[in-house]
């Protein structure tokens, strides 16, 4: 026995072989177009054809591209230049490429503001979009909109102070009575907020000075592509957390609560939004009292915040009813309250499983900004189709402004896809 075991233990091996390279076919691109593109004589046919359409797409739209006009005054001058020949007059965009990210009345000498605004909104949205980031952070989250009001609108500096004073207060109502009931703190928070914003508006009536500190935009001075950011940034901001209110409504035992909600999201979502941006634009003002100045893109807001909330709501509401029975029963069983539960459990499961829902929404809600269009609201699209077609110069330009502005759509809903896709793999928690 002892032979055999010495013979046995002898073709034992005591070093590791080294790791030898996978083959070149199975590895990198050439692993990655064998796998996409030629698995079978179907895909591969599939492919060669799919090329073969690229080519003659590109081979028709590249003399167009590589003989495109950047310097000249107007369309005439574009043609004179290419002198017969197949060419895209980009001279448009370098021209007034002011007016389709501002707009025609915004400032010239205030760009900067926006821009900065813009600079910002990614060191805000950072520390919600990538939540490994340090928690502090959130103070410029919550700082940020304040911030950029003042940047966009400029005028006195006590407008964007008495807002976040009335959050301010608004937060510490709640955080001082919802220990005792949810109700009391929700509705207390909102009263306190609001009776601070009341005192503080007529506090800035009176003392608010004759010359801001920053020039004064109006609203009907916003347009560009400025706008649809505006619009699209506040309105998918606020109708997430108004959808999940929505919907944790619509599932409520009160039934007051409940048909109240039901009402407010089928309502919504069996209009049209142009029908209500119209009743922004024109309706509206008849349920005001004379004089009163309602800015017309706090009320398109509030109007597209709507429209979002009550399908963001249905989504979300969705991931509720995907979610087992055992997790509702383990709030309880944990002796958590109903705010608990949902804040602790059920919410962060139901919003992970609506995250395509809602980024599909918010995608949409983004190119629906150029709707405001139809009410005299120049943004991007209602650039190219009201000032620079309407003029002299550029009429007939149409591909060129067009494509410029399908190409800036289609970054921001690209990357919000994106984003989206790995946010569902960083929460991916199941286990195959």
């Amino acid at each position: 026995m002892s032979d055999m075991h010495a013979e046995s233990v002898a073709f034992v091996r005591d070093t590791a072989i080294p790791p030898a390279p996978p083959p070149v076919a199975e590895a990198g691109a050439v692993r990655w177009v064998r796998t996409n593109l030629f698995s079978s004589w179907a895909n591969a046919l599939m492919t060669v054809a799919s090329l073969y359409v690229i080519y003659l797409i590109f081979t028709a739209i590249w003399p167009w591209l590589s003989n495109g006009i950047w310097e000249a005054p107007s369309l005439s001058a574009c043609r004179e230049l290419l002198q017969g020949e197949v060419g895209a007059c980009f001279a448009v965009l370098t021209e007034r490429w002011n007016q389709l990210l501002f707009g025609f009345q915004y400032p010239r000498d205030q760009y900067w503001r926006a821009g900065l605004a813009f600079v910002l909104l990614f060191a805000a949205i950072a520390p919600v979009m990538f939540f490994k980031l340090p928690r502090k952070l959130l103070i410029i989250t919550a700082l940020y909109p304040f911030v950029a009001y003042y940047l966009i609108w400029g005028g006195t500096i006590l407008i964007p102070l008495v807002a976040m004073a009335g959050f301010v207060v608004g937060y510490l109502a709640y955080a001082r009575l919802v220990k005792g009931n949810f109700a009391a703190g929700f509705f207390g928070g909102i009263a306190a907020a609001a009776l601070t914003w009341w005192i503080g508006g007529m506090i800035t009536d009176a003392i608010a000075p004759a010359n801001p500190w920053m020039q004064e935009v109006p609203s009907r001075q916003m347009g560009g592509f400025m706008l649809n950011l505006i619009l699209g940034v506040v309105c998918v901001s606020l109708s997430i957390p108004l959808g999940i209110l929505l919907a944790l409504g619509r599932q409520s035992n009160l039934p007051l609560i409940k048909g109240i909600c039901v009402v407010f999201i089928e309502f919504i979502r069996g209009v049209p939004l142009i029908t209500l941006l119209f009743v922004a634009n024109v309706v509206l003002a008849y349920f005001l009292p004379p004089g009163t100045n309602f800015d017309l893109i706090l009320r398109v807001i509030i109007m597209i915040t709507m429209f979002a909330s009550a399908y963001i709501a249905e989504v979300i509401r969705g991931g509720l009813a995907a979610l087992p029975k055992g997790q509702y029963e383990a709030g309880d069983s944990l002796g958590l309250d109903y705010p608990q539960a949902m804040r602790l459990i059920i919410l962060p499961q139901a919003l992970k499983i609506s995250i395509p829902g809602i980024v599909n929404i918010a995608v949409g809600l983004f190119k629906d900004t150029t709707l405001v269009s139809v009410i005299s609201m120049f943004d991007l699209v209602g650039m190219i189709r009201g000032p620079i077609l309407a003029s002299t110069e550029w009429n007939g330009v149409y591909w060129e402004l067009f494509g410029f502005a399908a190409l800036l759509f289609f970054v921001v809903c690209y990357g919000i896809s994106q984003y989206s896709q790995w946010l569902e793999r960083q929460l991916q928690t199941d286990h195959h």
